[in-house]
C-alpha cells in the first residue's frame, strides 16, 4: 500500500493521456479492491481514475449519525489506499467510447484501454424530490449519506428532546438501502436510555410492503420497531419536502400524507452516473442507467473488454458494500483469465449483506441472495441473523479494520 505522506503524490496526475492495459473507474471499495486483486493475479499496467483526494468508509456513516462513531474513523487520504503499482489519475470520467476503447476525462484528456473496469458508484438524485435539493443540509433537513452531514445529523439527533423525527428510505435501487434506518434505531435507543423517547414521535418511511422485504429479517427488525414505538409507513415514499412549512409529503397507495417534522433524515433516490447511459453502456430498457453486465461473470453483455461491479452494475443482488468482496473476487479471476486467453469461468452468486443496526449495541446480520433466500456465511449457523451484540461488535469494531487492511488490499 502507498504511504500517506505529506507533499506531492507521484502516483496522482490531474490530467494525463496514453493507454493502459486495464483502467479502473472509481476509487471506492470496488475500484480499489478490484485493482489490488488484479495486481495479485499478475496483471500490470493498471490505472485507477478517481477525482476525490479522500477515501470514505461509508458503512460507518450510519454509526456516525447514530452517535457511535467519529467521522474521522471513516476517512483516509485517497493516495493511502491506492495499491502500489497502480497509477492514480486524479480526474473524473465524463464519457466512455466503447468502440474506440477510450475514456474521456473532465480535464479534457483521453485514455485508451485494453480492458475497462467500472465501479463509479451511484449518484444521489437530490433534485428528483421537489424541495429536497434546496433544503438538504439546512435547517431541519439532513442526511447521513454525506459524511459531513452525518456528523451534523448526530448532533441534531442527540440534542432533540421532543417533537417529530422522520426517516425516509427511497424507492428504487439505492446503495445499501437498509442503512437509511440504522441511525434511527440508534437514536431511539439513546432517547429511550435518556428518558425522552415518549416525547418524540418517530416515523419511518419505506418503499416495500415490509420493513426489510425478507420475512426472517422483518420479524427481527419489527421487534425493534415495536420496542421503540416507531410509526412504520410501508409502500410509501417521500415525494416533496416543504421546508418552509416544516412538512414532508409522503405518497402511498392510500393517498397523500403531510407530516409536520422537527427533523427529517432523508436518503435520496439514486441512479447510475449519467455518463454510463450516455456512453451506451446501459441496457436500453434500464431507466436507472446501470452498466449492462452479465450478473454472474460481471462482463458487459455487448463489449467483451468492459466489466462492472458495485452499485453501478446491473446485477441482481441488493446493492451494498458487503456484496463487493465476492464481486471483486469474481471479476479479478475472470478478467485475468481473459487476459491470458481463457474463458471467464468464475460466477458471482448474488450474495448481499446488510448488518442492520437496531440499537447502540446490537445488529441483525442480514445475509441473503437475489431472491431473498438466506445465505449465511457460516452455513451451520443459519440463525446468526437474530439480533446480537456479537454481530454489533463485528460490524462496528472488526469490519472497519478488515476493510482498511484486508479488503482494500485484495487479501480477503
Amino acid at each position: 500500500m502507498a504511504t500517506a505522506d505529506a507533499g506531492p503524490d507521484p502516483q496522482a496526475t490531474r490530467s494525463t493521456s496514453g493507454h493502459h492495459r486495464v483502467i479502473v473507474v472509481g476509487g471506492g471499495n470496488g475500484g480499489v479492491s478490484a485493482a489490488a486483486r488484479l495486481l495479485r493475479r499478475g496483471v500490470s499496467d493498471i490505472a485507477l481514475i478517481e477525482p476525490r483526494d479522500t477515501h470514505e468508509y461509508k458503512p460507518l456513516f450510519s454509526h456516525v449519525a447514530g452517535g457511535t462513531a467519529r467521522i474521522s474513523e471513516t476517512l483516509r487520504p485517497q493516495r493511502a489506499v491506492i495499491p502500489d503499482g497502480v497509477r492514480w489519475v486524479q480526474d473524473a470520467v465524463v464519457s466512455v467510447d466503447p468502440r474506440r476503447a477510450t475514456v474521456r476525462l473532465a480535464g479534457g484528456e483521453e485514455l485508451g484501454y485494453d480492458h475497462l473496469v467500472l465501479s463509479p458508484g451511484m449518484q444521489k438524485d437530490w433534485a428528483s424530490v421537489p424541495g429536497l435539493a434546496e433544503s438538504i443540509g439546512t435547517g431541519d433537513v439532513t442526511t447521513h449519506y454525506e459524511g459531513d452531514l452525518a456528523a451534523r445529523t448526530s448532533l441534531r439527533l442527540r440534542d432533540i428532546r421532543r417533537g417529530t423525527v422522520v426517516f425516509t428510505q427511497p424507492a428504487g435501487p439505492s446503495s445499501c438501502a437498509g442503512a437509511a434506518q440504522k441511525p434511527m434505531y440508534q437514536a431511539c435507543d439513546y432517547w429511550q436510555r435518556t428518558g425522552v423517547l415518549d416525547d418524540i414521535r418517530v416515523v419511518l418511511v419505506v418503499p416495500e410492503s415490509s420493513v426489510f422485504g425478507i420475512p426472517a429479517f422483518d420479524r427481527e427488525i419489527q421487534r425493534a420497531i415495536d420496542r421503540y414505538g416507531i410509526e412504520l409507513r410501508t409502500d410509501s415514499a417521500l415525494i416533496e419536502v416543504d421546508a418552509a412549512a416544516s412538512e414532508v409529503v409522503i405518497g402511498s397507495p392510500a393517498g397523500i400524507e403531510r407530516i409536520r417534522f422537527d427533523l427529517v433524515n432523508v436518503v435520496p433516490p439514486q441512479s447510475a452516473p449519467d455518463w454510463v447511459d450516455a456512453s451506451g453502456l446501459a441496457a436500453p430498457d434500464d431507466a436507472d442507467g446501470f452498466v449492462d453486465v452479465d450478473p454472474e461473470t460481471l462482463r458487459h453483455r455487448r463489449y467483451g473488454n468492459i466489466w462492472a461491479l458495485g452499485d453501478a452494475a446491473a446485477t441482481t443482488n441488493s446493492k451494498s458494500g458487503g456484496a463487493l468482496r465476492k464481486q471483486t473476487m469474481v471479476l479479478a479471476k475472470n478478467l485475468a483469465a481473459v487476459l491470458s486467453g481463457s474463458e471467464p469461468r468464475a460466477r458471482y452468486d448474488g450474495y448481499g449483506v446488510c448488518p442492520m443496526t437496531v440499537s447502540r449495541s446490537s445488529v441483525v446480520w442480514a445475509e441473503f441472495g437475489p431472491s431473498g433466500e438466506l445465505m449465511p456465511t457460516i452455513p451451520f449457523f443459519r440463525r446468526m441473523y437474530r439480533e446480537s451484540g456479537l454481530s454489533w461488535f463485528f460490524d462496528r469494531r472488526v469490519l472497519p479494520w478488515v476493510y482498511w487492511n484486508l479488503i482494500l488490499t485484495g487479501r480477503v
